[in-house]
C-alpha cells in the first residue's frame, strides 16, 4: 500500500517565509495541532484531507513539493 508523508524542511521553510508559526498552520487548516505535529515528526501519515488543506494553505507549492510518496511495508489488512 502507498502512503503519503508531509515532507517536513519544505513545509517549515514555506511556514518561515510565511511568517507562519505550526499552531497557526494547523489554525487555518482547520486540523489539530497534535495531528499536524505528528505529520511534521512523521509519526503520521498525512490523510487525504489533510494534504489538501495544507496544499490550499500554502499554494502555490505543489503536491511534490509538500509531500512524498511512500511503499507501507506491511501487509493489507493488518
Amino acid at each position: 500500500m502507498m502512503k503519503v508523508r508531509l515532507n517536513r524542511r519544505n513545509v517549515q521553510v514555506a511556514l518561515l517565509r510565511r511568517n507562519m508559526s505550526q499552531n497557526m498552520m494547523a489554525s487555518r487548516t482547520g486540523l489539530s495541532s497534535g495531528y499536524l505535529s505528528q505529520l511534521m515528526c512523521g509519526t503520521r501519515y498525512a490523510s487525504p484531507r489533510a494534504r489538501r488543506k495544507i496544499m490550499e494553505l500554502l499554494s502555490p507549492m505543489t503536491f511534490d513539493d509538500l509531500f512524498t510518496i511512500e511503499e507501507d511495508d506491511e501487509p493489507a489488512g493488518g
